[in-house]
């Protein structure tokens, strides 16, 4: 657990575990309390701390013998603890310059290949992707480093008709977005949105932070010069080594004047 966070431990498994929660990772059940224990490296009060919390909030239901489950809702779980970052008129952006940058950043950093496999897509990256449910994705995993340790942990999900031309070796070689490009696909814009989520115990290891550390997270939709969507991106950065900048010039007239970005820029250190 981060002990350097103002927050006590079984808040923050709890903050976890609802993140956990919303991204559908429980549906047939959450871990038991040993399991969860070993996860967190806590005692077992802390951890039925947390999931009281949980429960009371209507969460989830703890059933002896039958172990404890998410409980269904209509609409995403909002954990308040966090604040409500899309309520408050969040928007995508048209990235025209982001995807330069982020060929650099990965010609410039060193990447291990964690896994690469082809499957069905699943029903949300379907949607995302426009695809069939009988087509088939590439999905890899990644984890971005520099000099000073590790950046990012990329997951991406390529349609196969466009990944048939690269699998392990070559994303352990050049940027994705090469790759695609050599492929014949021509990159046209992207699509992003970030946010932030804390660390699991699966992030925590890849990004060597402690569990519960604050990740920037950030979702990317790029299109190929004909509009099609041609990869889906979820990226967990470290903030310590991953600054995003825009610059803004405001347009319109003085009565209805709005802000526009005008250049975007990732840096890492």
């Amino acid at each position: 657990m981060n002990q350097n966070l103002p927050l006590p431990k079984y808040h923050q498994i709890y903050l976890v575990l609802c993140e956990q929660l919303q991204e559908g990772k429980f549906e047939e059940g959450l871990p038991g309390e040993l399991a969860l224990m070993k996860q967190f490296a806590v005692a077992r009060v802390t951890v039925r701390h947390a999931l009281q919390q949980m429960a009371e909030e209507g969460l989830i239901k703890r059933e002896p013998g039958r172990g404890t489950r998410p409980i269904k809702r209509g609409a995403a779980v909002s954990v308040s603890s966090m604040g409500d970052l899309t309520g408050m008129g969040a928007q995508q952006a048209r990235l025209t310059g982001l995807l330069e940058n982020l060929v650099t950043m990965g010609l410039r950093t060193s990447v291990k290949v964690l896994s690469v496999q082809t499957l069905l897509a699943p029903k949300d990256i379907q949607d995302k992707l426009q695809l069939a449910s009988i087509d088939l994705v590439q999905k890899a995993e990644r984890v971005r480093h520099t000099r000073e340790g590790p950046l990012s942990h990329i997951t991406t999900w390529v349609p196969d008709t466009f990944a048939k031309g690269f699998g392990k070796r070559e994303l352990a070689q050049k940027p994705i977005l090469v790759l695609l490009e050599e492929a014949g696909v021509k990159v046209g814009r992207a699509e992003q949105t970030i946010s932030a989520r804390l660390a699991d115990a699966e992030m925590a290891r890849h990004l060597d932070v402690p569990v519960g550390s604050a990740l920037l997270s950030v979702r990317r939709l790029i299109y190929d010069d004909q509009e099609n969507p041609i990869q889906w991106l979820l990226g967990l950065y470290r903030p310590d080594r991953y600054e995003y900048q825009m610059q803004l010039s405001r347009v319109g007239s003085i009565d209805a004047q709005i802000w526009v970005d005008k250049e975007l820029s990732a840096n890492f250190h």
